[in-house]
């Protein structure tokens, strides 16, 4: 079985944070989508 790296996984910038924020086997199928680093930041995000 080949391992990856952490190095080698997609990354984001978080949209209320800033922060960078690498990919989870849990958004394997909505990575697009993905938006926000933690429920946290999505609940704090700036209304428009």
């Amino acid at each position: 079985m080949k391992t990856v790296k952490k190095s080698d996984l997609p990354t984001k910038s978080c949209l209320t944070c800033n922060l960078p924020f690498t990919w989870r086997k849990k958004w394997e199928k909505n990575w697009d989508d993905v938006k926000y680093c933690s429920l946290k930041c999505r609940t704090n995000k700036t209304k428009d």
